[in-house]
């Protein structure tokens, strides 16, 4: 999912515009990915998603936990050896906040110092374990309106080095009002890595120097509800060569993903 970009105009008091959300998506993924033959790819997960803004820290993150139904088949079953859950953490930290600096330059809002942090969701005992540091910021996009974006250097936690590059952006953009209040919105992401060593695959799982992933998604809103169905494209994603190696992963794509969600 996306998270909402809206940041405020703070003026002298960086808490006056401080919020918070929260709410759980009941998921059904269809050809996610990366698959090996033996998955059909289909599984059912849970999703806490939150975000918010207090003082100079804007947050972002979602927690996954996979196959509540714990059923046999799929690319998340039980016995599959793959990570019930997977955790995305990713707070940025305004620097015109932090300085009291106007940052601001034509479509550029507001400049952050910026972090992102992926946990699980491998293969038990191998789960990533990846950090990204960089600079991001709020931009006004044409049509899409304000769109957080950012350009991060990658620090592997689990090889304990650097290793490329990544840039991401996120947007929601109601574009249908009912008379009731609910609307429909476009809302997604980009996530693209590039500039990686690929030496750091092997015969079994060889690895590219660029690849990533993109989620298209159209969710109607209410006050406490939402649908949504959504198309993820990838492209050697998690730097996964596509059939490559002897395992043979499916690594590039598309996969189908529907949503219900509650909102607190």
């Amino acid at each position: 999912m996306s998270a909402p970009t809206f940041a405020a105009d703070r003026g002298e008091d960086i808490r006056s515009g401080d919020y918070s959300w929260m709410q759980f998506n009941a998921m059904y993924a269809v050809n996610e990915l990366p698959r090996s033959d033996a998955d059909d790819g289909g599984h059912d997960y849970l999703e806490m998603e939150f975000g918010g803004r207090a003082g100079f820290v804007d947050l972002y993150g979602y927690v996954d936990v996979f196959n509540l139904a714990t059923g046999d088949s799929g690319d998340k079953a039980t016995g599959a050896g793959k990570s019930k859950m997977f955790m995305k953490f990713a707070p940025r930290f305004s620097i015109d906040a932090i300085t009291g600096w106007d940052l601001s330059a034509g479509p550029i809002q507001e400049v952050y110092f910026s972090t992102l942090f992926n946990w699980g969701g491998g293969i038990i005992g191998e789960d990533v374990n990846a950090s990204f540091w960089g600079i991001g910021a709020d931009v006004m996009v044409p049509w899409l309106g304000k769109t957080g974006m950012n350009l991060y250097a990658h620090y592997d936690m689990n090889g304990k080095e650097w290793n490329g590059y990544q840039f991401s952006m996120n947007w929601f953009k109601p574009f249908y009002n009912f008379d009731n209040g609910s609307f429909v919105s476009f809302q997604g992401y980009v996530d693209y890595q590039f500039g990686a060593d690929d030496d750091y695959g092997n015969e079994f799982v060889p690895m590219t120097s660029n690849g990533g992933a993109a989620y298209f998604g159209v969710h109607w809103h209410s006050d406490n509800y939402a649908l949504g169905y959504g198309l993820k494209a990838y492209q050697d994603v998690y730097l996964l060569e596509d059939n490559g190696g002897i395992v043979g992963l499916e690594t590039t794509g598309f996969a189908h993903y529907f949503t219900a969600t509650y909102k607190f």
